[in-house]
C-alpha cells in the first residue's frame, strides 16, 4: 500500500426528510445563495423543503445551472454575491450543480486578474465561500470532495482543491425517484467508473480499499439495473444503497494508498467537451477501449476483478479477462448507456480532433504509468469505434 493522508471533511446527513438538517447546519447570520439547475426541485418538492429549512435565514437563488456547468452562466452568481453580501453558498441537485457551486466559491474570492485560470492554467484556490450541499441526483461524489469540472467554449476542465469541499450534505434518497431513466442510467454508470478508475490499476496489495471498491461495483451492479424495472423503481433500499455508493465511490476513501488511472475521464471529457455528449455515457464508451488497450499493464487486477467482481473462476487468464470486459460492456447495455462512439454516431473522422484537444489540455501522459500519450488515447479511441 502506498503512503497516504486520509481527511474528508463533509458531515453526511443520510435519509428520508433529512433536508430539515440545513438550517442547523449553516451560521443563522450567513447570507445564503440557493444555487440550483432548470428548476426540477420545484416540481418534486426538494425547493419548498430547502424553503422550509432556511426560514430563519436570509437567502436568495441563482438559477439555471447546466449539466456540464459552463463557466459563462457561473460567473453570473458573482454579480449576485457581491450584491447580498453572500457569505454562504448552498448547492442543490446533481452533480453539474454541486460542481458550479464550488467554482462559483473559489471565483467569488479570486484575486487574479480571470477565474479561469483556476481551470485553465490550474492555479491554486487560495480562499473560497463555505457550500453546503443537497443532492438529487447520485452519480459524482461531487457532494463530498473537493473536486470540479467546468466548461467554456467546448473546453472541459477539472480543478481541485480542499477548500471547496462541502462541509455537509444532504442525501435523502426519497428525492431521487423523480429521476428519468437517463439520469438513473447515467448516475450508476458514473459512479462505476470512478470506482474503476481507482481500481483496475496495478496492485499495492491495499486489500482494504480493494474489497471496498469490489463491494461497491457489485452493489451497482446489482441494484443498478433494479432502478430502471417498473417493479422495483419505487424501492427506496434500492435507492439508498446506489446514493450511498455514488458517494463512497469518489469521497478519497478507495483512492487513499492506492495508484489511480482517469484516462477514461480524461478522454471522455474531450467528447463532452465537443460534441455535448453526457458525461457517463463518454465514460461507458471509453472505459471498454481502455480496459482492452491496456489489457497487458492492467493484466493482475483484470483477473481479480472478473474473479472477485463477476465470478469469473473458469478458463484460461485470457478468457477471463475477455469475459470480465464483455460483462461491463453488457452491464452499461443493461444501463441503457453506449458503448461505442458508432452508438453516439462518430467514427474515426471524429478523432483527430478529440486527440488535438487532448494535446492543447496537456493531456499528454495519462493512467497510472503515466503512458498513454496522444498516440495510446488515438488507439484506445480507434478501438472505441
Amino acid at each position: 500500500m502506498l503512503n497516504f493522508s486520509f481527511h474528508n471533511p463533509t458531515k453526511i446527513h443520510f435519509g428520508e426528510d433529512q433536508i430539515s438538517m440545513v438550517g442547523d447546519e449553516i451560521p443563522s447570520d450567513a447570507n445564503v445563495l440557493v444555487v440550483y439547475g432548470g428548476g426540477s426541485i420545484k416540481r418534486n418538492g426538494v425547493y419548498d423543503q430547502v424553503v422550509a429549512a432556511l426560514t430563519d435565514h436570509t437567502w436568495f437563488e441563482f438559477s439555471g445551472i447546466e449539466p456540464n456547468p459552463r463557466y459563462e452562466t457561473l460567473m453570473k452568481a458573482q454579480e449576485l454575491i457581491k450584491q447580498h453580501n453572500i457569505d454562504y453558498l448552498l448547492a442543490v441537485g446533481g452533480g453539474s450543480v454541486v460542481d458550479g457551486a464550488k467554482f462559483i466559491a473559489a471565483a467569488a474570492l479570486y484575486e487574479g486578474d480571470d477565474a479561469w485560470n483556476i481551470l485553465a492554467k490550474q492555479e491554486p484556490v487560495e480562499k473560497a465561500l463555505p457550500i453546503g450541499a443537497v443532492l438529487t441526483l447520485p452519480a459524482t461524489g461531487s457532494e463530498s470532495n473537493g473536486n470540479s469540472v467546468v466548461t467554456r467554449e467546448g473546453n472541459k476542465l477539472p480543478f481541485s482543491s480542499p477548500l471547496v469541499c462541502p462541509q455537509f450534505a444532504v442525501l435523502d434518497p426519497k428525492v431521487t425517484l423523480s429521476l428519468s431513466d437517463r439520469q438513473i442510467s447515467n448516475g450508476v454508470v458514473d459512479a462505476f467508473v470512478h470506482v474503476m478508475e481507482q481500481y483496475l490499476t496495478y496492485s499495492v496489495n491495499a486489500k482494504v480499499q480493494d474489497r471496498f471498491a469490489e463491494g461497491l461495483l457489485q452493489t451497482l451492479i446489482e441494484e443498478g439495473p433494479k432502478a430502471l424495472k417498473a417493479e422495483t423503481k419505487e424501492d427506496l433500499s434500492i435507492r439508498a444503497n446506489i446514493m450511498w455508493s455514488a458517494t463512497m465511490a469518489l469521497n478519497g476513501l478507495i483512492g487513499a494508498g492506492v495508484p489511480q488511472d482517469w484516462s477514461t475521464h480524461m478522454i471522455g471529457h474531450e467528447l463532452t467537451g465537443s460534441f455535448n455528449i453526457d458525461h457517463a455515457r463518454t465514460l461507458s464508451i471509453v472505459l471498454p477501449a481502455v480496459m482492452k488497450v491496456k489489457r497487458e499493464d492492467k493484466r493482475d487486477k483484470l483477473i481479480q476483478y472478473a474473479d472477485r467482481v463477476w465470478g469469473i473462476t473458469e478458463g484460461s487468464d485470457e478468457q477471463k479477462i475477455a469475459k470480465a470486459i464483455a460483462l461491463t460492456e453488457d452491464f452499461f447495455k443493461n444501463m441503457g448507456v453506449p458503448t461505442r462512439l458508432s452508438d453516439v454516431n462518430l467514427n474515426q473522422q471524429h478523432i483527430p480532433d478529440l486527440i488535438e484537444k487532448l494535446e492543447q489540455h496537456g493531456m499528454v501522459a495519462l493512467g497510472e504509468h503515466s503512458d498513454i500519450d496522444l498516440n495510446v488515447s488515438k488507439k484506445i479511441l480507434e478501438t472505441a469505434c
